[in-house]
């Protein structure tokens, strides 16, 4: 698809847009990454790699309990003295280990000088101070430890820039001695929801009204793939509401709209994006739900904080489960990228679909499902809904299943698309 068109797009046509996108925004980042301290990165992207400082592991580390010992030795089926013991957060202090010794060590204890290998503990015949190998127990030098520098030599990149840091890149970080990280900045994400159906949550909403949720969900969502969420004033029906909160959402790094993008008479989103100057990449895409979405970008006023010369939007469906389907797919990818992230598209996995289903063709379709795993296997259902309203049958969901445009049919045993959350 050509940049500007507004025609409606496949569903793979439209994420090859997005990631279009994703790709120019690295390319032109211009805010500087921020330090942080260690446990505050967690989620962030690093914008410098991490660096051991020595190195990894810093001395041949034992990797089971046991004696260490010659391995020619050992499997010769020697008798070996044992002449001490060595604990984690100890060394042996002596002399190097001679023939015909033993020393009994501890999981992440240095091996001695002198030995070669470890022999595991349940593979060794103990009489008092003596050891020897089990019948049919062998060892080769270099069994049951890690040698120094193995891992990692200092000096040398541990974690990669780009990277997301979670759990494991926090504990790595921690052993290089890293108190603070340099990251790139969480991308300023601006919520407006559209509609005079909406309420506020402290509101009573009388019987023709509803509570704006969109808004809550779409900023969980973005907490989640890295943003800080901002949740401006519900924009009611009328040109002046709406006019009024995109120029202040175009100030950001990027604009979520939910509603008002369908072919009703009060739906005003685009139009009013269009006096802004927006450049349209996409109105609309070949999928259910979520056929309205709508992506492309704006000049930015020059008084703007987002991270460029222009802000780029989405114009998201109103109904709950239409937006978060949409967000999924196209939003999460972008904003990924936003924070500095690798390019990628949507989370998708493949599992084998437990019912029969029957859908109509035309368009892809992305529907609530639940997922099951197993050791080997992924079995996944499709959840009863009643439509993309049904935010209780989204809530029961914990993915989506991604069924193509060519097919009616679906049989239980196929295996599918599905699109994690």
């Amino acid at each position: 698809m050509e940049t500007g068109s507004t025609e409606v797009a496949g569903f793979e046509a439209a994420l090859a847009v997005v990631l279009r996108e994703a790709s120019a925004l690295q390319r032109n980042r211009p805010k500087p990454a921020e330090r942080v301290e260690l446990l505050d990165a967690a989620g962030r992207v690093l914008a410098e790699p991490i660096v051991a400082d020595r190195d990894q592991p810093p001395f041949d580390r034992v990797t089971r309990d046991g004696f260490a010992v010659r391995a020619a030795e050992f499997s010769a089926g020697r008798t070996l003295r044992v002449v001490g013991q060595v604990r984690a957060g100890e060394f042996w202090r002596e002399q190097a280990l001679a023939t015909g010794e033993a020393i009994e060590i501890m999981t992440g204890a240095p091996l001695p000088a002198g030995a070669d290998s470890v022999a595991m503990i349940e593979h060794v015949e103990i009489s008092e101070e003596e050891v020897r190998a089990l019948p049919g127990r062998t060892l080769a030098a270099g069994d049951n430890f890690v040698p120094c520098g193995l891992e990692a030599h200092a000096g040398t990149s541990v974690v990669a820039a780009g990277t997301t840091m979670g759990a494991a890149e926090i504990a790595l970080a921690a052993s290089c001695g890293q108190s603070e990280v340099a990251v790139w900045p969480r991308p300023k994400v601006a919520i407006i929801a559209t509609g005079d159906e909406l309420v506020r949550l402290q509101d009573t909403p009388a019987n023709w009204q509803i509570r704006n949720s969109n808004s809550y969900g779409l900023a969980a969502l973005v907490t989640a793939a890295g943003g800080l969420p901002g949740r401006l004033p519900i924009a009611r029906d009328l040109r002046a509401e709406v006019w009024e909160r995109i120029a202040q959402g175009r100030m950001w790094d990027l604009l979520l709209l939910s509603g008002g993008v369908s072919m009703g008479k009060y739906d005003l989103v685009e139009e009013v994006l269009a006096e802004f100057g927006a450049e349209f990449f996409f109105t609309g895409v070949a999928m259910q739900p979520g056929k309205p979405v709508v992506f492309g970008r704006l000049p930015r006023c020059e008084h703007g904080s987002g991270a460029g010369p222009e802000c780029l939007f989405f114009g998201l469906p109103g109904n709950p489960v239409s937006t978060q389907v949409t967000f999924h797919c196209f939003v999460e990818p972008l904003l990924r990228a936003l924070a500095g992230g690798e390019i990628a598209g949507p989370r998708f996995v493949q599992a084998t679909l437990s019912e029969n289903a029957a859908i109509k063709p035309g368009m892809t379709r992305v529907l609530p499902a639940r997922l099951t795993s197993g050791v080997g296997a992924s079995a996944v259902k499709l959840i009863g809904w009643q439509g993309s309203g049904d935010m209780a049958a989204n809530a029961r969901a914990n993915c989506y299943a991604v069924l193509g445009p060519e097919r009616t049919q679906y049989t239980a045993g196929d295996v599918i698309t599905v699109l994690l959350r």
